[in-house]
């Protein structure tokens, strides 16, 4: 599937959502439509509007009041229309190792303990639900469930370039947006290893789980986003499970190692080059192992604490891991032929003036150190690429490496997205069926109020002589039993979870259907109560 399902014109002009949404918030359409309903009175013209397909006429020329009234109330209707016939929407909008710098993609990475702080500032946004945020060394994706798409688009990419500081104009450029079901398959591919620049790599499953973890009760984490996350998980499971994808596949750690490697003089053997590991979380900890799979039998490791290097070194037999800590960083560096780094540090840890003076790689490097720094952003600055006395390579580098055993890997690619499509419309099923959710407690709010009052006139009409506990209960659950009974087949028609052959239409035929019998429409849809409640609680 292609990721870029652009939605942006090009840097020069102003985004095509940009130009078509209005820059304020959103008011209730009934009271915006009636302010400026005057506005077409004044210009003597016949407006015509076109909602879905059906074209309402004002003609404001007309001299009967009851003619403007019945205008105002088709605006009215229509106006609220629009929330009703087009639902919340499940949009995804972010950027990847595969059309974005590394340069621009650190700018905007969330570090995992931000991320719940995130969701807060997306949710209160006029047109945002819910949100969740996956950030990662490849990609910086927002996915959120907005109550207007292009309102929501709008909101979120503002938000994006006030807390990045980049402008829109540039954002644009890299941003891709997909909706629904596209956005649906996009993740479920992502969790699947699919969309990684190292196809079929673990990692990234990982990686989706945290996001349910961190989202774990925090507001805005809502049922159709958590909804769709842990999906995500079962889809990457299932994919790993029955493509045999992941076999083979390298990780973005591993890719790091071979580059390493590929890029040192052919005199330097894996054993005799000096070895430095920059951070010992997860990443570093598979560095250390795959330097060891390729013999290395001695490295340095920097961390923060000994407690992880420790925990690594009774892990792997047979292999002298020293371990030094941060304060001893740069005198580590200035010993080492190859730099490994991998840690959360939002700010560049070795700079231009930290290399400059220092010793040259060993003759058997070829006297020119290297660094590979796979962390987003990045721990070693651009700038130390302007020495003559090293070499720096980041995570966009490894395509070098990866494209190596792609070949077998697409073959089980296309095994693994037929998976994924029976795996996206049974999903979509299940979001689909929460559409009927609220005609559901509405008819069953309504059958409870029936039952209710008619068992208190029966109760009423018996005297108190005949009247006990057990007579009140015996009623009572006879009323109960009638009451389900008679709603079993209407709510079975109300769902639609992908388990028969009833279909989304027949459905929602029948919401439709029990809506009007029972009288259980509301006069404004609930997206548009959702969005008056949000500008409402702006200070």
């Amino acid at each position: 599937m292609a990721v870029s399902t652009s939605f942006f014109s090009s840097a020069k002009s102003e985004p095509f959502f940009l130009k078509h949404c209005s820059s304020s918030p959103s008011p209730s359409s009934f009271s915006y439509l009636t302010t400026h309903l005057s506005f077409y009175g004044r210009n003597r013209k016949s407006l015509v509007q076109s909602q879905k397909g059906s074209i309402i006429r004002c003609d404001a020329s007309s001299s009967s009041d009851a003619n403007s009234v019945s205008a105002l109330q088709q605006l009215k209707t229509s106006a609220a229309d629009r929330y009703t016939k087009e639902k919340s929407s499940i949009v995804v909008i972010g950027l990847s190792v595969h059309t974005t710098p590394v340069e621009l993609r650190e700018k905007l990475a969330i570090p995992e303990a931000e991320w719940p702080r995130a969701i807060g500032e997306l949710c209160g946004l006029n047109h945002i639900e819910e949100a969740a945020v996956l950030s990662t060394c490849n990609r910086m994706e927002i996915y959120v469930v907005a109550l207007s798409q292009h309102r929501g688009v709008k909101e979120v990419t503002e938000w994006m370039s006030y807390t990045s500081g980049i402008p829109a104009s540039e954002l644009s450029q890299y941003l891709f947006l997909l909706y629904n079901k596209d956005a649906t398959q996009h993740l479920f591919e992502v969790s699947a290893g699919l969309d990684s620049l190292v196809m079929g790599e673990g990692q990234i499953l990982a990686q989706v789980k945290q996001v349910v973890k961190a989202g774990q009760g925090v507001n805005g984490f809502g049922r159709n986003i958590s909804g769709l996350f842990k999906h995500a998980i079962t889809v990457g499971k299932r994919v790993r499970t029955e493509t045999n994808i992941a076999a083979g596949a390298v990780s973005v750690s591993s890719a790091a190692v071979e580059l390493a490697l590929m890029k040192l003089p052919d005199q330097a053997s894996h054993g005799n080059a000096r070895m430095l590991v920059i951070g010992a979380g997860k990443m570093g900890k598979l560095v250390i192992k795959h330097l060891v799979a390729k013999g290395c039998k001695k490295m340095v490791v920097v961390n923060r604490t000994e407690e992880r290097v420790a925990a690594i070194r009774d892990e792997i037999n047979d292999v002298e891991i020293i371990y030094k800590p941060l304060s001893e960083m740069l005198e580590c560096v200035g010993e080492a032929d190859v730099v490994f780094t991998s840690t959360a540090s939002e700010n560049p840890l070795i700079l231009k003036q930290h290399v400059k003076e220092l010793p040259f790689a060993s003759e058997e490097a070829g006297r020119k150190r290297l660094f590979v720094d796979i962390s987003v952003p990045r721990n070693v600055g651009s700038c130390v690429d302007d020495l003559e006395s090293v070499k720096v390579y980041n995570v966009d580098d490894l395509k070098e490496v990866v494209a190596a055993n792609k070949e077998d890997r697409q073959r089980k690619a296309m095994e693994a997205q037929v998976i994924i499509s029976e795996e996206s419309g049974q999903f979509e099923a299940w979001r689909d069926s929460l559409e009927t959710v609220p005609t559901i407690k509405k008819l069953r709010g309504y059958a409870e109020r029936l039952r209710v009052g008619e068992v208190e006139k029966c109760l009423g009409k018996m005297s108190d002589d005949n009247i006990n506990k057990k007579t009140q209960k015996a009623v009572d659950d006879l009323s109960k039993g009638i009451v389900n009974k008679m709603l079993h087949g209407p709510m079975q028609h109300l769902r639609c979870d992908g388990s028969d052959s009833r279909t989304l239409s027949e459905t929602l035929e029948n919401m439709h259907a029990l809506n009007r019998m029972f009288s259980l429409e509301t006069e404004v849809s609930v997206l548009e109560q959702k969005i008056r409640a949000k500008v409402e609680q702006k200070p």
